[in-house]
């Protein structure tokens, strides 16, 4: 599906474009968002994160139109999406999970088309032009698409969306599925579009892309937010520096953790304390082990990662 027409360029950082407050859906007894609050700002990035089923997919259904909320509001570009559908439609794009594509047509073709039905005119064929150099498909440009292979449909599929250059942007999963080369083509090209003011709502389960890309990630799970924020802002809920330690035997891990309270991570002969990040403090660890007797088979020493922030917040929990 494609929507989008006119746009207007915007600073980052600039007003709120998407929100929704007490979102809700209920499918029958169950319910699939339990009062999502989520507040987008224009030209910025925010990644939806979550488990399976946590109700990412969801919530961009509802905030483009494709699915009424059971309860709550959400508003994009200023207006209702319950109220005011056509509105919204007007001033986005999305790109779902699996490429909508014509693969008897040529992939110039499919780029064409599409502009004529936003009345681009004359400008369609420039338009289409531009968008097959930025994302590397001028060689297969006048190949039928029915010869792509999946990364190839997947980044025309994504073309085909900033055909009209919307305002707001969903790109629910973009990269599933495609090989490293090809994702770093999307990503450049989500990364030019924010240079250029559009707002991307982003929802994946790379967390390195998020890390990549994402100016805000909102972490879903059960139908809520679980944590949202900047990506520095929610890495620190689980903490700052950790220095992990490894030994050999039980024993000494034991008397390790006697020592410096730490605690176990991923099994008894593995622990993990806070740290400042600092050779200082690392050395001054490894010397208290060293005057106790305590021999230490590995060190490391790291700052906390979006995995973590998944895993601290949904227990490693998938549905």
């Amino acid at each position: 599906m494609r929507y989008a027409f006119k746009r207007t360029h915007y600073a980052q950082g600039g007003p709120v474009i998407v929100e929704a407050e007490g979102l809700t859906k209920r499918y029958g007894a169950t319910t699939v968002l339990d009062g999502v609050d989520l507040r987008v700002e224009r030209g910025t990035v925010v990644a939806l994160l979550g488990p399976n089923g946590a109700g990412k997919t969801t919530t961009v259904r509802i905030l483009t139109t494709l699915t009424r909320p059971s309860a709550g509001t959400a508003r994009v570009a200023g207006h209702d999406v319950v109220r005011e559908p056509a509105k919204v439609r007007a001033t986005i794009s999305l790109t779902g999970q699996f490429a909508a594509v014509d693969e008897q047509q040529t992939g110039r073709e499919n780029l064409v088309v599409i502009g004529r039905l936003m009345h681009l005119g004359p400008a369609a064929g420039r338009r289409a032009a531009d968008l097959l150099d930025r994302f590397d498909l001028v060689d297969a440009a006048d190949r039928r698409v029915k010869t792509y292979s999946g990364g190839m449909r997947r980044r025309l599929d994504l073309a085909m969306s900033l055909v009209s250059n919307p305002e707001v942007i969903f790109l629910d999963e973009p990269t599933t599925g495609l090989d490293p080369v090809s994702r770093s083509t999307v990503w450049d090209a989500v990364k030019d579009l924010v240079t250029s003011g559009t707002t991307v709502v982003l929802t994946t389960q790379y967390l390195e892309e998020a890390d990549r890309l994402a100016d805000h990630v909102a972490l879903l799970h059960r139908g809520r937010v679980a944590v949202q924020g900047t990506t520095d802002e929610v890495k620190s809920r689980v903490g700052g520096h950790r220095l992990t330690l490894g030994f050999t035997a039980e024993p000494d891990a034991a008397r390790a953790a006697e020592l410096l309270s730490a605690q176990q991570v991923d099994g008894p002969l593995t622990l993990g304390l806070p740290s400042d990040g600092t050779a200082a403090h690392q050395h001054h660890v490894l010397d208290t082990l060293r005057a106790a007797g305590v021999p230490v088979a590995t060190v490391g020493s790291h700052r906390p990662t979006l995995d973590d922030v998944f895993l601290a917040f949904t227990g490693g929990a998938t549905r």
